[in-house]
């Protein structure tokens, strides 16, 4: 039975890292990603949207075609539209596996492609309609996205993150809270040689102290670029958490808005 209108509405960002393993082309972690789509579905008092990153599914491709950067000179256009079509149709292959956990686990999955309702220009985000994300929460569903290859104005295609389409989401229909989920405990401070600790709370300087991880291919910018998306979301007044999707019940905990180990954004008054 559909959630009513007037229940909170979550939005759940399933990360790459978590669901894939990232070191390995194209392998998902199945036991994983069906256990977070079991608590995903779990919840009957929430109204729920479900992102994912694309992993070893569209990393590796994007960064080979360059989708994250402007097209080099001289680089003919047919080569970027093919990249983009390759990798476009690598990711679907993980969003696909992605609805079928869900629907297998209870939850009314529907597919809402962001290539279908969203447009860049120069790699950044320059045009969103919710409007899907609403139809689809309003009949029932779960509306299920994903970071895509996208048209851009200026550069024929480039990738938009399931991150930014979180901080879109965020500011136009304002959910209770966005939890990201990782293969990390939190945002880990401090250099990589050293035991590192995790920041309970993500702010500015937080965010700016962050470098990305080496040796995984990430074009999206990595754990500082998460870092700077859950700030944008507490600027736009909603609470957002980065936890471990590895630790049993901890999505279905953070979905009801019980206190969960992890970094947190909170919300500044708009």
């Amino acid at each position: 039975m559909a959630a009513p209108s007037s229940h909170p509405l979550v939005v759940v960002k399933l990360g790459g890292s978590v669901l894939t393993r990232k070191r390995e082309v194209e392998r998902v972690r199945p036991k994983v990603l069906e256990r977070l789509a079991r608590e995903a579905a779990a919840p009957a008092d929430v109204r729920l949207i479900v992102l994912h990153g694309a992993g070893s599914f569209g990393h590796p491709g994007a960064r080979r075609f360059g989708l994250a950067r402007p097209p080099e000179a001289g680089e003919p256009p047919a080569r970027r539209a093919r990249g983009a079509a390759i990798v476009a149709s690598e990711v679907r292959r993980l969003h696909l596996a992605v609805l079928r956990a869900l629907v297998r686990a209870g939850a009314p999955a529907v597919s809402v492609p962001s290539a279908t309702h969203a447009r860049n220009r120069a790699g950044r985000l320059a045009a969103f309609d919710a409007g899907p994300f609403e139809d689809a929460l309003g009949r029932g569903h779960v509306p299920v996205s994903f970071g895509d290859v996208v048209p851009d104005d200026e550069w024929g295609s480039s990738i938009l993150s399931a991150d930014t389409i979180a901080i879109a989401l965020a500011e136009r229909l304002r959910p209770a809270r966005v939890v990201f989920v990782s293969d990390v405990p939190g945002i880990l401070e401090g250099p990589a040689h050293r035991r590192r600790s995790v920041a309970p709370e993500v702010t500015d300087a937080v965010a700016a102290a962050l470098r990305p991880a080496p040796g995984v291919a990430d074009v999206t910018g990595g754990i500082r670029g998460k870092a700077e998306a859950m700030r944008a979301i507490a600027r736009a007044g909603t609470d957002a958490g980065l936890i471990s999707g590895l630790t049993d019940g901890a999505l279905l905990r953070a979905i009801r808005g019980e206190a969960v180990y992890g970094s947190w954004a909170h919300a500044e008054a708009r």
